[in-house]
Parts: C-alpha cells; sequence; structure tokens
C-alpha cells in the first residue's frame, strides 16, 4: 500500500460503507440526499469528499462520525480533487511559473472572498466550496517560502472589471492584492489593455512551470478538468501562444498603473 492516498483509503471505506448495506449508488445517494452521480463522482475521486458529504453518510449510516473524523485527519493536498494534484505538486517543484488568464484572477494571486466567489460561479456545489478556498489558499504559501518560484501573470483587461454578485468592495480587495502582488521581487504582472482586439491567448487560460532540470510542463483548465500536458507538440503551442499574447500585453509598469485605475473605480 505504500502509494495509495489517504484519500483512497477514505474513498473505498466510503464504498465499503454502502456495499455492506446493498445499496448501489442511486439508492445510497437517496440515503444521504444526494444524486448517484455526486455519489459516483465521490468513488471515482473526480470529487473531493467535502465535510458535508462524510457528515451526511455518517449521519444516514450511524457511524457515529467516523468518516467525518477520518476526512479531519488528511493532509490538504488529499483534499484536492484528483485530477488537480499533479499540478500542485508541479507548482510546489517549480522554478517558475507563467500563467495567462483570460477570464479570472489567477489562482495564486485570488484573495479568499474573490476565490469563493469564482468557485460559486464556476458551479461548485455549496457544501465544497470552502474546501476548495483553502485549498487555493493553501497553493498560494510557495509565494511566500525561502526561495519562492518567479511568477510571471498576464491578464485580460476584462478580468479586472468583471464581478460576481456586484461585490464592489469584493473586487478593490482583489485589485488592491495584486498591485501588492506586483510589488514582489519575484512576482510580475502584466495586462492585455482592451485596444488590442482579438489576440491568441482568447482561446482559454494556461500556466507553464519550469522545474529546477529545465523541464517545462504545461497546465489548461477546462469545463470538466485541469489537464497537465507535457507532450513536445503541446509544448510548443503554449509556449507560442504566451510570446504572441505578452506581445500583446503592456509592459509592467502600465499595467500596475491600469490595474490602480481600475481599482479606484471600485471604491
Amino acid at each position: 500500500m505504500g502509494n495509495v492516498s489517504a484519500t483512497a483509503i477514505l474513498i473505498d471505506e466510503l464504498r465499503r460503507c454502502r456495499m455492506t448495506r446493498g445499496l448501489n449508488q442511486e439508492e445510497f445517494g437517496r440515503v444521504i440526499s444526494y444524486s448517484g452521480t455526486h455519489v459516483s463522482a465521490i468513488e471515482t475521486g473526480t470529487r473531493p469528499p467535502t465535510p458535508e458529504y462524510v457528515r451526511a453518510v455518517d449521519k444516514a449510516m450511524s457511524t457515529g462520525g467516523l468518516f467525518a473524523r477520518l476526512l479531519e485527519k488528511l493532509p490538504p493536498l488529499d483534499r484536492t480533487p484528483v485530477w488537480l494534484r499533479e499540478w500542485i505538486k508541479i507548482e510546489e517543484q517549480a522554478t517558475s511559473l507563467r500563467w495567462y488568464e483570460p477570464s479570472y484572477v489567477p489562482g495564486l494571486l485570488q484573495t479568499e472572498a474573490y476565490a469563493r466567489a469564482s468557485l460559486w460561479a464556476s458551479g461548485m456545489a455549496t457544501g465544497e466550496i470552502e474546501a476548495g478556498v483553502k485549498s487555493r489558499v493553501d497553493r498560494q504559501a510557495i509565494l511566500n517560502r525561502e526561495n519562492p518560484p518567479k511568477l510571471a501573470v498576464v491578464l485580460d483587461a476584462n478580468v479586472l472589471t468583471r464581478t460576481a454578485q456586484d461585490s464592489r468592495k469584493m473586487m478593490r480587495e482583489q485589485l488592491d492584492h495584486l498591485i501588492a502582488a506586483a510589488g514582489l521581487p519575484h512576482v510580475q504582472i502584466h495586462v492585455v489593455p482592451a485596444e488590442a482586439g482579438l489576440y491568441p491567448g482568447l482561446q482559454g487560460g494556461f500556466a507553464l512551470a519550469t522545474l529546477s532540470d529545465g523541464l517545462v510542463m504545461g497546465h489548461v483548465d477546462g469545463q470538466v478538468r485541469s489537464q497537465v500536458l507535457s507532450m513536445a507538440g503541446d509544448l510548443a503551442n503554449l509556449e507560442a501562444t504566451w510570446e504572441f499574447t505578452c506581445r500583446s500585453a503592456l509592459p509592467a509598469r502600465q499595467s500596475l498603473l491600469l490595474i490602480e485605475e481600475v481599482a479606484r473605480s471600485w471604491t
């Protein structure tokens, strides 16, 4: 069991709990007030088990809080979806990160309030949002450690003016956070202004990580799940898109002035 994660053990025990009671996923879902699809997603690792979910199982199955206690003991990485863990490990090992986003502030630079709003806007189940916020904030620790990675971020200007739930305060705090981050010696932020028109990056956000041995890995986040890319052709396409997008972006100083200007508009 050397390579079996704590989450895999918890999921296996949740599955065993269901099966020993002779219930299929749909039947089990009805008992705990979740859909059969949700139960399947938990048992296949495409959704992380949340405190709300395991409490529902504990209550319905009269386990005395067993699964809630097991979940509390999981390390932070184990609480994230299986398909995201590989990229988080790459982030932690990277010496430099390049991240382009046309729609959202990148997770490594999000405030808690913005992370919560963006996860809500993405359609994430209410019971999973707080776990998602914690996971996202925990990832930001790499920027404050000794020898942090160099982080270059390019944002489309629309990111600065798009909010959720009409929260002006949240956006002001988020842009102030970007301004503070841009003052760090290892962080550089660029903005592609509206005047740039159409450019290649608008097809979707992505990140590129360079490891200590020079190896480059890519990451794209789609509607269904994120994907780590290592094939030479895929990486060449992302590298080319990054270069074209950077040519459309403002220099760092002008980008900072634009962020400050938009931040004042959110007051």
